[in-house]
């Protein structure tokens, strides 16, 4: 019993440090960027249930006020598994303007990563507003744009007093201009000259279709706003569900124009106009193309990102098309991002490559030409061109008789001098001379032919009954064994006989294709069958057979 208690007392403590290892106090915030006199919420976050008490804000006071902290206690059950969180929401008011640093918070042993915020200083339009009860503002982050390409619209609505939760905003529409909501509405409060006031902000993408001047319609915001109760009067009970007893607050926006500017004349004609911030490529490759052989699949994976565009903006790539390389493409996934800026678009394009021979496989450079908005010139933005190391796979490969003139065989490895060589020859021919001559002392005159493992007619039923099957598995593994017994390869086959290369295309894509299709064996069956005649198997049950002994 004595050595039990050490042996647990050990274990416990190691699993306490295991868990202090992997718990961590995570900070972020809803926004990096931000105008004087308005507050960000800061948000800590932690799965150690080890954890007591509340974090340590004291290096804060010297860039924030702290204006409320709010704790949450969050149960997840995932699989089984019930996991606890504890968040602290901690809304900071910055005491200065430009770049301001969020510390290092400490609970307990835990330590969270400091955060940099933006703070911008305020237009003197805003601090000479006039302070009604709810007023909105709209602003744009440009004067003007080119066609098709981004400017941010936001809708800032203030308020001094307090409102019910039956606030609505008129649809933003806008003629001749796609609209995209950039994420959801955002709560914080703003000092305007020392008056606090709620804010609503809400963000839009705007992307016009046509050049000249687009006017942004005015947006409309209602509310109730709740009226103060009179010294001892008592209390009424309110409805949450029908109207609210107050005034109703109505304001609105006003008229805003934006310039639309036409594509650049020295952008190229033949390709897809793209006005974006900033554009990259990336891409990716499953399994890594390393040892790659005759019929393996290769998935490549590329990425198109751009800055102030939407995932349905972004053109198609253009297409692996490789002599020797069979490709299946996948189709396209399109995302999109909301950020401070505005929208990131994405799309991603995956596609099977296959490869036909053996050898260098070049494949070309992806080029992406666009306009830059924010520099305002021409830009390209490519992958490099890469070259695929392509061998031989030995399940593929038909083997060769080996002739009297060792013709096909190929050697290797290091030099073989021309005496070792010429004394293996010599040795290989006596020993088969004498195995073939005492066989045939032991065989009849006329003996029947014994064939080792199935016959062709076996081997040409069980490819007919797999296709007809439309079973693309079973069809490959019947497909190989029947090459197998041809004269030539399978790959020559194709090349001759323009029926049997699309039929193999269509199995192809059967077997590595990741979306899967419907595969349908009647077409490889009938290019089988209609091969030339030098190219059939020849069926032992039609075979004349030798000629009569003693003919008449």
């Amino acid at each position: 019993m004595s050595r039990v208690y050490p042996f647990m007392t050990g274990l416990l403590l190691s699993l306490v440090v295991l868990s202090a290892q992997a718990a961590e106090l995570k900070a972020s915030v809803d926004r990096t960027r931000l105008n004087a006199g308005e507050t960000v919420e800061l948000t800590l976050e932690t799965d150690d249930v080890t954890q007591f008490g509340k974090p340590d804000l004291s290096s804060l006071d010297r860039d924030f006020e702290v204006r409320d902290t709010r704790q949450l206690n969050r149960l997840t059950t995932l699989g089984g598994n019930n996991q606890a969180t504890t968040q602290w929401i901690i809304t900071l008011l910055p005491r200065q303007t430009g770049s301001v640093v969020i510390p290092a918070l400490q609970l307990g042993e835990l330590k969270s990563q400091p955060l940099t915020l933006q703070i911008l200083q305020s237009e003197p339009s805003e601090q000479s507003n006039n302070l009604a009860p709810v007023f909105i503002e709209a602003t744009l982050d440009q004067d003007s744009v080119y066609v098709q390409a981004q400017a941010v619209l936001t809708l800032r609505i203030y308020h001094s007093v307090s409102l019910f939760d039956d606030s609505s905003l008129s649809p933003l529409q806008v003629p001749d201009a796609r609209v995209e909501k950039l994420g959801d509405s955002r709560t914080y409060e703003k000092l305007i000259n020392g008056v606090r006031h709620g804010v609503i902000e809400m963000r839009y993408a705007l992307y016009p279709q046509h050049s000249g001047v687009l006017t942004i319609p005015p947006q409309v915001f209602s509310a109730t706003q709740v009226q103060p109760q009179a010294a001892g009067a008592q209390s009424q009970d309110v409805n949450p569900f029908g109207p609210q007893p107050g005034k109703v607050m109505r304001v609105s926006s006003t008229e805003m124009p934006l310039t639309v500017k036409p594509m650049p004349a020295d952008y190229p004609a033949h390709v897809p106009w793209l006005p974006a911030r900033s554009i990259s490529l990336e891409e990716s490759w499953s399994p890594e193309p390393g040892k790659t052989q005759v019929g393996d699949s290769l998935t490549r994976t590329i990425i198109l990102k751009a800055e102030g565009l939407a995932g349905a903006q972004l053109p198609p790539l253009p297409a692996t098309e490789v002599p020797g390389l069979r490709r299946y493409p996948d189709q396209p996934q399109l995302r999109n991002l909301p950020s401070e800026r505005g929208l990131i678009g994405t799309r991603e394009e995956r596609e099977a490559l296959v490869p036909a021979r053996a050898g260098a496989i070049e494949l070309p450079a992806v080029e992406v030409t666009w306009w830059n908005t924010r520099e305002d010139h021409l830009e390209h933005t490519s992958l490099p061109a890469r070259t695929l190391q392509i061998g031989i796979n030995p399940g593929l490969t038909v083997d060769t008789p080996v002739s009297s003139d060792m013709g096909g065989l190929t050697i290797i490895g290091p030099p073989v001098w021309p005496w070792q060589m010429s004394t293996l020859f010599f040795a290989c021919t006596t020993l088969l001379g004498c195995v073939l001559w005492w066989r045939a002392r032991s065989q009849p005159a006329i003996a029947r032919t014994v064939q080792a493992g199935p016959s062709p007619r076996t081997v040409l039923d069980d490819l007919k009954r797999a296709c007809l099957a439309n079973d693309p598995q079973a069809t490959r593994q019947a497909l190989d064994a029947w090459a197998r017994q041809q004269p030539d390869t399978l790959a020559d086959m194709a090349a001759r006989f323009v029926p049997l290369s699309d039929a193999l295309d269509g199995l192809n894509g059967a077997l590595y294709s990741e979306t899967g299709k419907l595969w349908l064996g009647e077409d490889l069956w009938r290019a089988i069958r209609t091969l030339p005649a030098a190219e059939h198997i020849q069926d032992p049950a039609g075979d004349a057979g030798l000629p009569p002994l003693y003919p008449k």
